[in-house]
């Protein structure tokens, strides 16, 4: 069996009334054990969909259906370990990213260990995307892909359509939850269990049929009245209370300020409610955020103790970050948006490429494990190492791209949109419109590193004050 790789990631989700434009969101931050992973940007067409899916890190076989759809995704460029989709966005624009590890414990280990030769991080989104036409029937094809084949490790996967927000959990080897995340709320969830209250009699939930029973007749539940998930199934250790409870504590936050709480916390609640509507802007900025101003701030002034005590959500393990936003607003044909920016997230934005296309742009597509500085993976991991170097003496020049970048996209973007009515071939137009993007998110990258460069440049260490 083939070294077991783990994801470190932080989700987000935004239900439709709960965002500024009445949107779905899903979005996560594609984080690895190593700081470098080359990742790509693709479509994957039905005739390349396999019939018979074999993983590369278990040894799982599964049958697949011969009908598959459409779908974006994006896969590791060096393919060790397998293809490892990470999100992407079906052509009935059904979103799936997968997975944010989570935790588990002894109690549900005990009774229903992981299976080794199961289903993991690697195979899912190829296993479930391409054949689900909801959110809702994400959630019930991934529970019968678990009981069936069993998994070898906890994990959370977040699906949205145009209605709905899904989260689910494997719990032990074959069991599941999950829950529909209210149109008014939104989630920040890091690498733990993170559903709390948890109603086995409602519509918003679906479970594994044995749920209940097996938390009765186990006695694994530790509260004196109804059911809370993560204190049945989750850790609360002492790693959650420094590596995860801080970021959701730092998300939450960000958008519901009004609420005091300890970052340590273990019971942070899951369903939360921001005192305003969420922008994709707002859902980057905690995805790419360090704990700014407080005294967690790796780049901050607190102390060296405080700026090393938590895991920021921001780090120099970011693969990818993904926003995944399915619109009402539009016409279906143009409703996905698979946002996406490549590297640790201080120094990058995410670009808005339509989904609803039949290839995606080089730049984006067609990384390798070689450094080359004009593909965007290379060009944004860059620019985020020499930011490291001196955080406050180039934040002020990644607040000015980001801005800048950010209005360019949504000025393609609204132009794409108005003229929509007027093209006959659909697909090639948003084709074009997502090079247009990605060729404008490539020269602000590269103008913003050559930026660094020349004020790095003079404020070397290695100067003399006195000229020749």
């Amino acid at each position: 069996m083939e070294k077991r790789i783990k994801g470190s990631c932080t989700t987000i989700l935004v239900g439709k009334d709960a965002s500024i434009d009445g949107s779905t969101i899903i979005s996560r931050n594609d984080d690895g054990h190593e700081a470098l992973d080359p990742q790509r940007f693709v479509v994957v067409q039905p005739e390349d969909q396999p019939r018979q899916y074999k993983a590369v890190i278990s040894g799982v076989e599964v049958s697949l259906p011969d009908n598959p759809l459409r779908y974006t995704s994006m896969p590791n460029s060096i393919l060790t370990n397998g293809i490892w989709p990470a999100a992407g966005i079906n052509s009935k624009n059904v979103g799936m990213s997968a997975t944010e590890t989570i935790t588990t414990n002894s109690r549900i280990q005990g009774l229903d260990p992981f299976v080794e030769n199961g289903v993991g991080e690697e195979d899912l989104v190829t296993l479930v995307l391409p054949y689900i036409s909801s959110a809702r029937e994400g959630v019930a094809r991934l529970g019968s892909l678990l009981e069936q084949y069993g998994t070898y490790e906890p994990n959370g996967i977040a699906f949205s359509d145009n209605k709905e927000v899904w989260w689910l959990e494997t719990i032990g080897g074959h069991h599941w939850a999950a829950v529909r995340i209210p149109d008014d709320a939104y989630v920040v969830a890091p690498n733990r269990m993170n559903i709390d209250t948890f109603n086995f009699d409602s519509e918003d939930t679906m479970s594994s049929n044995d749920l209940k029973t097996l938390i009765d007749d186990n006695n694994l539940n530790p509260d004196f009245s109804g059911y809370n998930l993560r204190h049945i199934f989750g850790s609360a250790s002492v790693k959650d209370t420094v590596y995860n409870n801080p970021r959701t504590w730092f998300g939450q936050k960000y958008f519901t300020p009004e609420v005091k709480s300890d970052p340590m916390d273990q019971d942070l609640p899951f369903i939360c409610h921001a005192n305003r509507k969420i922008s994709i802007e707002d859902v980057k900025y905690v995805l790419s955020s360090h704990f700014e101003n407080t005294q967690y701030d790796p780049y901050g002034h607190g102390s060296e103790d405080d700026k090393k005590l938590f895991r920021p959500i921001g780090i120099n393990r970011n693969h990818n970050v993904h926003i995944l936003q399915i619109r009402n607003n539009v016409p279906s044909e143009i409703a996905g948006i698979h946002w996406l920016a490549y590297g640790a997230n201080t120094f990058n934005t995410v670009v808005p490429f339509y989904s609803n296309v039949e290839d995606t742009p080089a730049v984006f597509k067609n990384a390798t494990g070689k450094f080359d500085l004009t593909n965007m993976y290379w060009l944004s991991t860059t620019t985020a190492l020499l930011g490291d170097t001196d955080y406050d003496l180039y934040v002020d020049l990644r607040n000015t791209f980001e801005l800048e970048a950010m209005s360019a996209y949504r000025h393609i973007q609204n132009q794409t949109d108005k003229d929509l009515a007027n093209q006959s071939d659909l697909q090639n137009y948003l084709s074009v419109a997502n090079e247009k993007l990605a060729n404008e998110s490539f020269e602000r990258q590269t103008k913003l590193l050559g930026e660094m460069v020349v004020l790095g440049s003079a404020n070397m260490k290695l100067r003399y004050n006195l000229n020749d």
